[in-house]
């Protein structure tokens, strides 16, 4: 899915002119970008959760010559899903474990 595809899901929900779809998906992106440079983590109940990881300095390889290659340390943005996401994308997964009695 594009966003695009997203802007277009958006407007048939509702009254909505592709613009205004644009405005709302535009507005959701930036919130969480602005929050994920702010530090801040973003949590959707039933979604996931983003937030920013720190990476240490490490020693790389260039794949094509083998030259040693340092990596500074950076911040990246992760996103780990909620349960039910997971359970919705693995429905085979997600059936309940059955509780056996012993006597």
């Amino acid at each position: 899915m594009t966003k695009a595809d997203l802007v277009e899901k958006v407007t048939e929900l509702g009254d909505l002119t592709r613009r205004d779809g644009e405005v709302i998906v535009d507005t959701i992106f930036e919130s969480v970008i602005g929050a994920l440079q702010g530090g801040d983590k973003i949590e959707i109940r039933g979604f996931g959760s983003f937030r920013i990881r720190q990476r240490n300095p490490r020693i790389g390889r260039n794949p094509k010559t083998g030259a040693r290659v340092e990596v500074p340390a950076k911040r990246v943005p992760y996103f780990k899903p909620s349960k039910e996401l997971r359970d919705l994308v693995n429905p085979d997964e997600a059936k309940p474990a059955t509780a056996t009695t012993g006597a």
